[in-house]
């Protein structure tokens, strides 16, 4: 891997988000996050098949847009590398992606008539009627719903649009951000707005955020993130050296 000071220190906040993404419950033993390289936008950083709790620096690697990596051409890979590899070519704004399998999220995915609405002040960021990804649509109804091809993953980058957040059928969420924190802040309150939502439509009808206090919300929460990252990176640091045995 090249070395410079920006790229040191994005691989080492990727190892954070990693760790956060797993500690919060976003992540488990699945479920991948990436950073486009700081110094060279054609690229991106994302650690090699690991469970994400367990990522280190020495797992990060260099990828190209083609989903393949710059160096450490044997290292395995995630089978889903192309879902950050189409994004970032198909999104140049985008310059954080992670995918979860969070079980919150599922019921979003498969039930017609309950779209993911913004329904509290800390998911702004999510608009009315958040997109679905169909992969029948796309590899017929055998497939086992992996982005596991450019093709698919260019698919489901236009289903991303302009939104922040794209659900998968059966599958799970892709989510995104201007900067690597913010798609890890995106993930975890998509989450919480999940949770809520679904209590909410328990009790009866749930009142959704305007879109100009989505609007507001997202901007002021965009300003605060550093707030919440610093809590949930010691936390994760915490637990992580638990995990190790440390």
């Amino acid at each position: 891997m090249e070395d410079s000071n920006t790229l040191r220190a994005a691989v080492e906040e990727l190892v954070v988000a990693n760790h956060i993404l797993f500690d919060r419950g976003i992540v488990d033993g699945f479920g991948h996050v990436s950073v486009r390289h700081p110094d060279r936008p054609d690229r991106f950083l994302l650690s090699r098949n690991r469970a994400p709790g367990l990522v280190s620096a020495q797992d990060i690697l260099v990828y190209g847009l083609d989903a393949e990596p710059v160096d450490r051409k044997d290292e395995p890979g995630y089978l889903e590398r192309f879902i950050h590899s189409e994004i970032y070519r198909a999104h140049p704004e985008v310059m954080g992606v992670v995918h979860s399998h969070a079980v919150s999220m599922l019921p979003f995915t498969v039930v017609a008539g309950a779209p993911l609405c913004p329904i509290c002040h800390m998911s702004g960021f999510l608009k009315r009627g958040t997109p679905i990804f169909e992969i029948r649509d796309h590899a017929g109804d055998a497939s086992d719903l992996l982005i596991r091809s450019a093709a698919l993953g260019c698919q489901l980058a236009a289903a991303l649009e302009d939104h922040a957040v794209v659900l998968m059928r059966g599958h799970g969420m892709t989510v995104v951000g201007r900067t690597l924190r913010q798609s890890v802040f995106r993930s975890i309150y998509a989450e919480v707005n999940a949770r809520i939502q679904a209590t909410a439509a328990s009790l009866g009808t749930a009142t959704f955020l305007t879109e100009g206090e989505a609007a507001q919300a997202d901007a002021t929460n965009t300003g605060a993130i550093n707030r919440a990252w610093d809590l949930w990176a010691l936390a994760a640091e915490q637990n992580t050296a638990r995990l190790r045995g440390a």
